[in-house]
């Protein structure tokens, strides 16, 4: 039986979900006491289309449940979330775009009636779901870029972009090309081939190019890939080999160029199957800070790959791009049981900070396509005014109308195939979504969390939500309340006074205002405006990022003053740390070995 087969091959390839979680991923710890939720809200999908995504009686914790336990321990975190969603491909777009349904498939994607998916992965160019093949400056050599134009994407491609990030302002998009312009390859053409070496240079400024457009479009791009699944050449649509070597140079060469064009965009690297662990780690490692991290697909090896990367390189993000599902004899309850456990549950739970599926909508013959899979799946089917919401929307609806952009995921009991898969987040409201698939036979179980517990009984290939909310209990704790200064004599500050969860806090010269303002607190947070001194996914690299988050007490928000001025996090043991011992204001922070080192001194409230 098919689940996921590759686009590039006619085998089917079913990769088994794990469960794995990195070793020193985070570190267990008492968070504050957590206002003890009466009840859980229940969604459920079951495999024979009864239930959509439908909300179910709530549930008590009233202390009971039988069969396997499910805890749930959100002082334990791991990975921030950015998102959940799939790719309007040229196809998608055109067969939503055209369909009288528009409004109503749009909103049912992205508002917050609907599932409110908040990822875009969008190609660069023509992939094999496109009507015909282009590039942004085809013809005969242009160096200079003189004829680049994203006017193809006017049309219908960014009217949707655009009304999707309406929709939903937390979206976040991601862009990766399929291939370059043929005058740049060595071949010559769009089908095959692999990039010039000296054309890595103007490759870059065409990269560069598109972002700047679209962001004039008023798309911004955070993200950006630089080629999608480099170790394979489709014989029929646009593609290029990339070796890893070769993406290195072209990341070390792009990087610069967006920070040039006054661009924050971060790069991630490979942008391929879980079966290749070598790719990304050379990437990661001859890219050093010009990569974020890399970017997996679904079609060979099984989602604990992600985590060998994550675990080998634990500073570098992972992002789940593309996963497309296939027809079979029972299409729906198929995908369903095949992305529920591997695509929700275990690319998460193997530090995933997107899931990601691939057309957002095919039309009644899957298509459009050219030269490549003739039964994959879109999250919607379009057949004029006749439309169907697939297993993938149920998969993504699961995680995206849950699961808020800035959520994290935190610990829960892991099960294998056969019991009651799940992963947890924890949002930044402080509200707890627990989401699981039952892998085996109608089954009862137990959820446990905040000292009680329910039970729940799922049906045999059924997926649910669970929600409850979170949070702590009365005020904030007592401290010692001031100004923390460090390097030069400048401020810990609150940058811009914003107080969004991930901002990144600056040294900035000291004026007693409210975003100078800090609290030690008994607790051992650190605490102003609100938000808590936080490091980021309870990282223990060198150069971890310290960022503001809201407060939950997890070990990664706990700080020790000690009487030598270091202060340092609970969860890596290292110090907080003014980057390249700069004295300018904006200097910004991160999380090292503890040095002595004067740029680890703080002189905090008495």
């Amino acid at each position: 039986m098919k689940y996921a087969v590759p686009k590039r091959s006619a085998l089917a390839v079913l990769a088994t979900a794990t469960t794995l979680v990195g070793i020193g991923a985070a570190v267990v710890a008492t968070a504050s006491t957590s206002v003890a939720a009466t009840t859980a809200s229940v969604w459920l999908t079951t495999p024979d289309r009864n239930n959509l995504l439908r909300q179910q009686a709530n549930v008590v914790f009233d202390g009971g449940g039988s069969g396997s336990t499910i805890t749930v321990n959100p002082a334990t975190t791991y990975q921030s979330m950015v998102g959940f969603g799939a790719s309007l491909t040229d196809s998608a777009a055109w067969n939503i775009f055209n369909s009288p349904q528009r409004s109503s498939i749009m909103n049912s994607l992205f508002g917050s009636g609907g599932i409110g998916l908040s990822w875009l992965r969008q190609p660069i160019g023509a992939s094999d779901y496109s009507r015909n093949f282009y590039t942004y400056d085809d013809g005969s050599a242009d160096p200079t870029l003189s004829r680049f134009s994203i006017a193809h994407d006017n049309a219908y491609i960014l009217p949707l972009v655009t009304q999707a990030r309406s929709l939903n302002p937390k979206l976040s998009v991601m862009a990766t090309p399929w291939s370059a312009p043929a005058w740049m390859k060595t071949n010559n053409q769009l089908i095959g081939g692999s990039l010039s070496d000296s054309n890595i240079g103007v490759y870059s400024d065409y990269l560069v190019k598109f972002v700047q457009a679209y962001q004039a479009a008023g798309v911004p791009i955070p993200y950006l890939s630089v080629q999608n699944e480099p170790n394979f050449s489709p014989p029929g649509y646009p593609g290029m080999l990339m070796s890893a070597g070769q993406q290195v140079s072209i990341i070390n060469t792009l990087a610069p160029k967006l920070r040039a064009a006054g661009l924050t965009t971060k790069i991630l690297g490979y942008d391929h199957n879980w079966d290749d662990t070598s790719y990304p780690q050379t990437v990661n490692n001859g890219a050093g800070s010009n990569v974020a991290g890399s970017a997996w697909h679904c079609y060979g090896g099984n989602p604990g790959g992600q985590s060998v990367v994550r675990n080998a390189q634990p500073s570098k993000d992972i992002f789940f791009t593309e996963c497309s599902g296939t027809e079979s004899a029972n299409t729906f309850a198929d995908t369903l049981w095949w992305q529920g456990r591997n695509l929700a549950i275990g690319t998460t739970r193997n530090w995933a900070r997107t899931v990601t599926t691939w057309n957002m909508a095919l039309n009644a013959q899957q298509g459009p396509v050219i030269g490549s899979c003739t039964n994959c799946t879109g999250v919607v089917t379009v057949d004029g005014g006749s439309v169907t919401y697939n297993a993938e929307y149920y998969v993504l609806g699961h995680l995206s109308k849950f699961v808020q952009p800035g959520a994290v995921r935190v610990d829960s009991t892991g099960f294998g195939q056969g019991g009651i898969e799940n992963v947890a987040f924890r949002n930044p409201d402080g509200s707890v979504a627990l989401v699981a698939i039952n892998t085996g036979g109608t089954q009862s179980f137990r959820v446990a969390a905040n000292g009680s517990s329910f039970g729940y009984t799922l049906p045999a290939g059924s997926m649910a939500t669970f929600t409850w909310p979170g949070g702590t209990s009365g005020n904030p704790p007592a401290g010692r309340t001031g100004a923390i200064s460090g390097l030069g004599g400048k401020c810990l500050d609150v940058t811009n006074g914003s107080t969004t969860n991930g901002n990144l806090p600056q040294m900035w010269s000291c004026s007693s205002g409210p975003n100078q303002t800090w609290t030690l607190g008994t607790d051992g947070t650190v605490r102003a405006l609100g938000k808590c001194l936080d490091l980021k996914d309870s990282s223990t690299a060198d150069g971890a990022t310290v960022q503001l988050w809201d407060c939950f007490g997890g070990p990664n928000q706990r700080w020790t003053y000690t009487s030598g001025r270091d202060l340092i996090n609970v969860a890596s043991g290292k110090c907080l740390d003014v980057r390249n011992n700069s004295t300018a204001d904006g200097a910004q922070l991160q999380s090292w070995a503890c040095t002595g080192a004067a740029n680890q001194k703080w002189t905090a409230p008495a």
